[in-house]
């Protein structure tokens, strides 16, 4: 193996310049499924060079977590939907890092990045040489994210963790679903895993927190990153309202602990969510809706009389809004300056004039692909570095030649 580490500084000439504010920045992604591949591709999004390892032949799981799948120019199977998601803007290499000449070109490719990102079992990477105190020994600027279920220490530690499981035991699914004693009262999961989706924004965060670091001090540094400490921080409000009162949150359909009214309401043709902030919205309210006398009601004076007496306020605007049309209700709880929205569904989402207006939907082309792959914009806009979308995700070791070249190295 040749050192060739300068030889890994020229981008493909295939690309535009890069623009990015992590334009230089280099990510060896050894993370699979989505808390990992989220953070990365945030990266990714904002110019940073991810080279995503996966396994030969296989891949990341997710290229078959289907259906849906992709469907390839001859007409067979592609990747599974899911695996789109997370992986834009990422350039996929084929290494078993458990054979020797793996794990050395993982050790030969770190030491000219500027950050790893692996989700694998606490320790699972150290009978490879791959853990952090290996990869810092080469590269001391390195800055090393791990991600797992329970973090790198604890009784728990070693057990693997996954989205639903975390959203169960970090207390999500008990404040999530119908109420006891109500229609399909049960513990429920949230429609996306928001457990992965939010680790690695923290993971991203971190990551850019410790980048900042290591350029000014020359040092990198290991970022744990817990699935269960992530849900702990995630129940925000209701993790004070407990530590507050005493008591543990219990489940509310789609009612609002701390807000009313603050949830969805029937109407003709569907529903819609009014989100009530203070009492001054909660008389243009009852304007809008034609009950003047609602607003001056003494038991909805305030939030917290509005609480105490919920079920009867919810009953009575029920009966208000289930006589008006979406669009109708809507604009006069607009006007009167009330917090309002349809229910949508998901490709009610993207057809909204907002949505389009916004370019939340981009197309990508691959070559292998018989049509092109479409996935959500990234939220950030940036007024002097905006987001490019130069990379779609790649097909399984797309990238072996290119980047194993860099070492030296022949991809097969």
């Amino acid at each position: 193996m040749t050192d060739n580490t300068s030889s890994l500084d020229p981008r493909p000439s295939t690309l535009a310049p890069p623009s990015g504010p992590l334009s230089g920045v280099r990510v060896l992604d050894l993370s699979r499924v989505l808390a990992g591949p989220w953070a990365t591709q945030m990266l990714a999004d904002l110019g940073a060079e991810v080279i995503k390892v996966e396994r030969p032949g296989a891949g990341d799981d997710t290229r078959l977590w289907g259906p849906p799948f992709t469907t390839k120019a001859d007409g067979s199977r592609g990747d599974a939907a899911y695996f789109l998601c997370a992986n834009r803007g990422k350039k996929s290499v084929e290494l078993d890092i458990a054979s020797p000449e793996g794990a050395a070109a993982v050790r030969e490719l770190a030491k000219s990045c500027d950050v790893v990102v692996e989700n694998f079992k606490t320790g699972g990477l150290k009978k490879y040489g791959l853990d952090h105190a290996a990869l810092s020994a080469i590269n001391p600027k390195l800055v090393y994210c791990s991600i797992t279920g329970f973090g790198q220490d604890g009784p728990d530690a070693h057990r693997a963790g996954y989205d639903y499981m975390i959203q169960a035991m970090g207390g999500l699914m008990s404040i999530t679903g119908q109420p006891d004693g109500a229609a399909g009262a049960e513990p429920m999961k949230v429609g996306v895993a928001v457990v992965d989706l939010f680790t690695g924004l923290y993971a991203s965060n971190a990551i850019l927190a410790a980048l900042l670091h290591a350029r000014a001090t020359g040092e990198g540094q290991a970022i744990d990153i817990a699935l269960f400490d992530v849900q702990a921080a995630m129940l925000a409000n209701q993790a004070t309202n407990y530590f507050v009162s005493g008591k543990a949150p219990t489940r509310m359909g789609n009612a609002h602990p701390n807000l009313a009214p603050y949830q969805p309401f029937p109407c003709t043709d569907g529903m819609v969510v009014i989100a009530v902030g203070n009492d001054g919205q909660f008389r243009q309210l009852a304007q809008a809706l034609g009950a003047p006398g609602l607003g001056a009601d003494p038991r909805f004076a305030t939030n917290a009389l509005r609480i105490e007496h919920r079920a009867v306020l919810t009953a009575e605007l029920s009966a208000l809004t289930a006589g008006h049309e979406m669009h109708r209700l809507m604009a006069a709880l607009e006007a009167a300056g009330v917090p309002c929205g349809p229910v949508n569904t998901v490709d009610q989402v993207f057809a909204e004039p907002q949505a389009k207006h916004r370019g939340l939907e981009i197309e990508q082309t691959r070559a292998d692909l018989s049509a092109p792959i479409r996935t959500v914009a990234s939220p950030i806009r940036l007024s002097k570095t905006p987001i490019r979308y130069d990379l779609p995700p790649p097909a399984l070791g797309q990238d072996n030649d290119e980047v194993l070249s860099r070492l030296g190295r022949e991809a097969d």
